[in-house]
């Protein structure tokens, strides 16, 4: 029965080789020739060129293009992807094609945050989309916006340095990466659903642990994105217990609003509404541009959730870890801050202006450490890129990493100098919210990240504080033991 078993099995294989090879041939055959970008030669049949990556796969591209050139090519699964690792390459994808490249590919683990409801993360881009992007930029992420939840931002970073002082004073070992999750989950669980992410028995809580294990599947490359029969693996589970969670805010929320209706609490109501609210109050709206649903509601706040969370932890974890490793740097940014806010206070978000050398280390972060190593796209149409031809329905993945190694702007790209962002040395006007391609940490154009200030005001307000405590908190002797996680 197993040597059955083992030759069915055998036969499988070999059935499935041979129709990859015979679609090769025959695709070759009967399709005018393309002049693609250059790249390894060899795709195996059914994975294409997957053997070739690494866990670290924005490394592995890294090492390819050192190779093959700043854009090259490579068969994942049956479909191509081009590989863009320089400014040059990365602006002829996200401005001058960008009408050809606004698409994000679908993924597997789209379908546990979107449960077939018409998301912006996933969604193509069009008159939808540009609609949701507009909610998310007006309710959420706009000045206005921004300045009424100022005081949440700092209530969650004063709680922060409270548990870093209570730990270090109690001589407990400094949980860093718990404390930084929390401080991020905190400022947009707060800003989104109005509640912190605390407590065992907590909705929220529950929703952030899920979300983080999807938020390590966003950035992971995923064979069963790219090899067709793979692609029906079930996500359901993960959906579903997504959305029962999400369901359970919701329902909380809406007793809430009608509670307050009934006994008439109308009072500086605008005041205190958060993302949530405003979500609500589109539902089913009649002059609303596009229909919006009470699952489109569900969704695009959890999305901006899961957005938010994982790049902020991630920034602050990497800066410490260089803060660590060079004390001159520290030193020199604790002197500023002296001199500027004092030490008898806190940092304010209004203070960061006034701080070139801080938003210096937050700059030189996100060159050699972006949120998202790569991003990819996905084209529409036929298009020309770097004078090569990028078929219909190719994955395009900018490598942001290798762009900010990138020796022919860089000098000394691997060492952590804050100092090549201050005025003396002329890259002070480089900004990180994609106007320059060789720094783009959230990317560029119409998919950039719209989340950008929030992360950088959060991320150098919560880095000044830190800072600012280190007389009282000994922050470089207990990194030290825990520098294994960064």
């Amino acid at each position: 029965m197993l040597e059955f078993q083992g030759n069915m099995v055998l036969i499988f294989f070999v059935w499935l080789v041979s129709i990859s090879l015979i679609k090769t041939l025959f695709t070759k055959k009967t399709q005018s020739p393309l002049k693609l970008p250059p790249g390894p030669p060899l795709a195996l049949p059914i994975i294409g060129h997957f053997h070739l990556l690494s866990s670290l796969v924005h490394q592995a591209f890294f090492n390819l293009s050192t190779k093959y050139g700043p854009l090259f090519h490579l068969m994942l699964g049956s479909k191509h992807c081009i590989v863009a690792s320089s400014p040059e390459m990365a602006k002829e994808i996200l401005r001058t094609n960008e009408e050809s490249c606004s698409n994000h590919p679908p993924l597997i683990v789209g379908g546990c945050l979107t449960n077939g409801v018409l998301d912006y993360v996933f969604m193509p881009y069009g008159p939808h989309w540009r609609f949701m992007k507009k909610i998310c930029m007006n309710e959420l992420l706009s000045e206005r916006t921004l300045e009424k939840f100022v005081s949440i931002r700092q209530q969650e970073i004063e709680a922060f340095l409270r548990s870093i002082l209570q730990q270090n004073r109690s001589e407990q070992p400094l949980r860093v990466r718990e404390e930084l999750i929390k401080l991020t989950n905190n400022i947009i669980s707060r800003m989104t659903m109005g509640k912190k992410c605390e407590g065992t028995n907590d909705e929220v809580g529950e929703i952030t642990k899920a979300v983080q294990e999807v938020g390590v599947l966003l950035g992971t490359f995923n064979l069963c994105d790219y090899v067709v029969f793979l692609r029906n693996l079930d996500v359901q589970a993960v959906s579903k217990k997504l959305d029962t969670m999400m369901e359970k805010v919701m329902r909380e929320r809406e007793e809430a609003r009608k509670m307050k209706n009934m006994m008439g609490d109308d009072q500086n109501c605008e005041r205190g509404m958060d993302f949530l609210d405003c979500l609500i109050d589109l539902i089913g709206t009649e002059d609303s541009e596009m229909k919006f649903t009470r699952e489109s509601a569900k969704v695009l706040t959890l999305e901006m959730f899961v957005a938010g969370t994982n790049s902020l932890a991630a920034a602050m974890e990497w800066t410490l870890a260089e803060l660590i490793k060079n004390p001159k740097i520290f030193s020199k940014a604790r002197k500023e801050i002296d001199s500027i806010v004092g030490k008898n206070r806190l940092v304010r978000e209004s203070d960061i202006p006034n701080l070139p050398y801080i938003q210096a280390i937050a700059k030189e972060t996100m060159r050699l450490h972006p949120p998202a190593p790569i991003i990819p796209r996905e084209t529409t149409r036929m298009c020309k890129i770097g004078g090569y031809d990028v078929p219909s329905n190719s994955t395009l993945i900018v490598n942001y990493w290798a762009i900010g190694r990138d020796p022919n702007y860089w000098e000394n790209p691997l060492e952590y100098s804050p100092e090549r962002f201050l005025p003396k040395n002329g890259n002070d006007n480089l900004d990180v919210r994609g106007q320059h391609y060789q720094l783009l940490p959230f990317g560029s154009g119409r998919r950039g990240c719209p989340g950008a200030s929030l992360t950088m005001l959060v991320f150098q307000t919560a880095m000044i504080d830190i800072l600012l405590c280190e007389k009282d908190v000994d922050i470089p002797a207990n990194l030290r033991r825990v520098i294994s996680m960064f």
